[in-house]
């Protein structure tokens, strides 16, 4: 089948790739020219493990193709998805000018009976918009309008595609059904489930499920805490409740609250269209609340708990909202660190991929190119991020190289006693930690209390 796929971004990109693996014939249209002289030289914009090997592939084959014309692009396609950005509104909701813009621009140019395939993640109801903004540039109602909701993972994109646990597929029209099936069909074919069901309950079904997931970090996070008061140990508790096959053990590790380019944003929007329609999703707007709290908490943890003076140093290890990715959007580092910077203290940071993304958020910050040179001499270390590079990283070595003798474990990727072991104190998340001896003097927490309080503060 012949596929367009309008924006070359994270989903148009590994959607595209996936599709032309299938082996249908697809061009990827992004309205930056740029961004397709790199594509066609397999500069991708973004990290993604596998993607760029997958693209070679299918360029290769013959299946997969950019372009930056649009009438070109579109005018042959049968079935054309739409991939672009749907950002935060000023109420929390979704801005879909995006969205509106493309269907308005490609509408002159789609062929009699294609099938326009929302992509993006959307409110309910936007399919309907988009069917009548074309119907309008048109003049006429005969194209038709479907929501194919995406549920992939920042840095196991590939695989989620490839390997689905479901595929949604939201049509009004039996016709609109035959083609979304159709493109699936090896899927369809191999057992996967398919939910086939309206527009509406498609572009409900994303947001309810991203809500869901985003609810169980949440609530694991708060079960951390408790344990830490209780003397409790959150692997075990995580282990016992998650082998409950009506909860599941995904989503169950603490960490330093949710960030990225989905749950923050989704939840957001979700809250948003409770309020709208009357029905508020009480649930969604305090996680909301407390996800950001959190990120606050752990660094107030780190001034409180690390026996830091103005002037130490601390490494970051970690600035991409997860591991595998460069995506460094609402993560935690972009809290935690210009919280620690507000105390006095100098952050060296590390990442394996994400630093240049989060240079443009923190230009001052100083930068190491491993692990190990960022931690040289610091106080304390901070881990945020769940890299396997942290994971093996040899704690004699660390404890060697550091000035002080404190590890904030925020992943708990390594067993208690084998960092306390090398002299060093170690905090996790949802396990007991020694007591800390206050020292006397003005503390880092002080300091950032007092410019927090102080008026004009942002």
């Amino acid at each position: 089948m012949q596929i367009t796929m309008i924006g070359a971004g994270y989903v148009g990109l590994t959607t595209g790739t996936c599709l032309a693996d299938m082996g249908h014939s697809v061009r990827c249209h992004d309205i930056d020219a740029a961004r397709i002289v790199r594509l066609e030289q397999f500069d991708l914009p973004l990290y993604e493990p596998g993607l760029e090997e997958a693209m070679r592939l299918a360029v290769d084959a013959g299946r997969l193709s950019f372009s930056s014309r649009l009438r070109e692009s579109v005018a042959k396609a049968d079935a054309v998805f739409i991939a672009v950005g749907t950002p935060t509104g000023p109420d929390g909701g979704i801005d879909l000018s995006h969205m509106l813009s493309a269907a308005r621009q490609i509408a002159p140019h789609l062929k009699r009976g294609a099938l326009v395939v929302i992509k993006s993640t959307v409110v309910v109801g936007t399919a309907r918009r988009v069917r009548e903004v074309i119907a309008r540039e048109r003049g006429a109602f005969d194209i038709r309008v479907a929501s194919n909701p995406e549920f992939l993972r920042e840095g196991s994109a590939m695989r989620d595609f490839m390997e689905p646990d479901r595929i949604v597929l939201g049509a009004d029209d039996a016709r609109s059904r035959n083609i979304l099936r159709a493109i699936y069909r090896p899927f369809e074919k191999a057992g996967v489930p398919m939910v086939i069901t309206t527009t509406g309950n498609a572009e409900l079904i994303k947001y309810s499920a991203n809500a869901f997931l985003a609810l169980k970090i949440g609530f694991i996070n708060d079960v951390a805490d408790l344990c830490e008061k209780t003397g409790g140990d959150i692997r075990d508790v995580t282990r016992g409740i998650g082998l409950d096959p009506r909860i599941g053990e995904s989503f169950l590790s603490p960490g330093p609250g949710f960030g990225g380019s989905c749950f923050p944003k989704d939840t957001r929007a979700f809250a948003a269209t409770g309020r709208e329609f009357g029905a508020p999703q009480k649930l969604v707007e305090t996680l909301i609340a407390r996800n950001d709290q959190r990120k606050s908490a752990l660094a107030r943890r780190i001034l409180k708990d690390g026996r830091l003076q103005p002037g130490s140093t601390v490494a970051v290890l970690g600035l991409a909202f997860k591991a595998n990715t460069d995506d460094v959007r609402e993560a935690a580092a972009l809290t935690i660190i210009p919280a620690l910077q507000e105390a006095g203290l100098r952050v060296v940071a590390h990442d394996p991929k994400a630093m240049q993304n989060a240079r443009r958020h923190m230009p001052d910050l100083s930068w190491a190119d491993c692990p190990y040179k960022a931690c040289k001499g610091a106080s304390a270390v901070v881990i945020l991020t769940e890299w396997d590079e942290y994971r093996q990283l040899s704690l004699s070595r660390l404890a060697r190289v550091l000035s002080g003798d404190v590890l904030f474990d925020y992943r708990n990727l390594f067993e208690p006693r084998a960092v306390t072991r090398l002299g060093l104190r170690y905090f996790s998340l949802g396990r007991a930690a020694a007591a800390v001896r206050q020292k006397a003097g003005v503390s880092p927490i002080d300091v950032w209390e007092r410019r927090v309080a102080a008026p004009g503060h942002a």
